[in-house]
């Protein structure tokens, strides 16, 4: 059996809309003798009449009608392959994405590969900082944060939750009792923070549990809170999709540190195609990875 080709199956649709070959070559704009040639090659192929001839027009057989829905799922299906081409054509530029180093570091850029392969003049701007960007005054084009905005012309979407616990390394316990019971902490090191970030959940949590007393280390930066719980230097406040993938251990869930994540996007930007497929792909890899993030 010969292979069916596209083109062919677009002529048979043309001719059976427009009823006539010369409408059909109109439409389609080719020549009349090749719409006729298509059709005959056709029902060469499937070894049977498509189309009754008449001199008012081209009229279906029955099993020209039988092929007709087959065909016009062809054609829905090619339409979307070629709307999806031309996206891709577009999808071309620099997008601006605000978020955390944790989340920038341990889930969005590990699962770019696809991405960066399939759009490969889409350049994503990553802008990590533990303080809010400011979309407001067009810092980022959208955002993947644990705050939701309370202000400004944005579109806002919970896309998950993020689950926090304490936990210290196999390090720590040499020096120290291998059981911490629950609320018993005070003399236990603690690693949090700087003054400068107060305002976050685990600083707070931190803060009330030591009762005036000073914290033992205090960073800039997640990653040098992991280093110093890895180094055996104390407890920490840390995410469960990243203390999981180490040896720490968990002392104690901490429920009440759950943040949800939210996707923020510039209101007047949320329809651009290049902001929707970053957006889509932060909303997948977020619905991939929730059950990890909630821990």
């Amino acid at each position: 059996m010969q292979s069916l080709i596209w083109d062919d199956i677009r002529v048979f649709l043309a001719v059976a809309q427009t009823g006539t070959i010369s409408n059909a070559s109109t439409l389609l704009n080719i020549g009349i003798a090749t719409v006729s040639r298509k059709i005959e090659r056709l029902e060469t192929i499937f070894g049977m009449p498509l189309f009754l001839r008449h001199q008012t027009g081209y009229q279906l057989t029955e099993d020209g009608r039988e092929l007709l829905e087959k065909a016009k799922a062809m054609e829905i299906a090619a339409n979307s392959f070629l709307a999806e081409a031309d996206i891709r054509t577009k999808i071309a530029g620099k997008v601006r994405l605000a978020t955390t180093e944790l989340l920038a570091s341990n889930l969005i850029i590990p699962n770019l590969s696809t991405l960066q392969k399939n759009y490969p003049d889409l350049t994503l701007e990553i802008i990590t900082d533990v303080h809010t960007v400011n979309l407001h005054r067009r810092d980022a084009d959208l955002a993947l944060r644990l705050v939701r905005p309370e202000q400004g012309h944005v579109t806002v979407r919970q896309l998950g939750i993020l689950g926090f616990g304490l936990y210290a390394s196999e390090k720590y316990f040499i020096n120290h009792p291998a059981k911490i019971p629950e609320g018993a902490y005070d003399n236990i090191h603690f690693i949090s923070w700087t003054d400068k970030y107060l305002q976050l959940p685990s600083s707070k949590w931190i803060e009330k549990i030591l009762k005036g007393r000073p914290l033992s280390i205090a960073t800039t930066s997640l990653s040098a809170q992991i280093a110093a719980v890895k180094a055996g230097l104390g407890l920490a406040i840390l995410p469960h999709f990243i203390a999981n993938t180490t040896d720490f251990i968990c002392v104690s869930q901490q429920p009440e540190l759950e943040q949800p994540l939210w996707l923020v996007i510039q209101a007047d930007l949320a329809h651009s195609p290049r902001i929707r497929k970053i957006a889509d792909f932060l909303t997948d890899v977020v619905s991939q990875n929730r059950k990890q993030l909630s821990g």
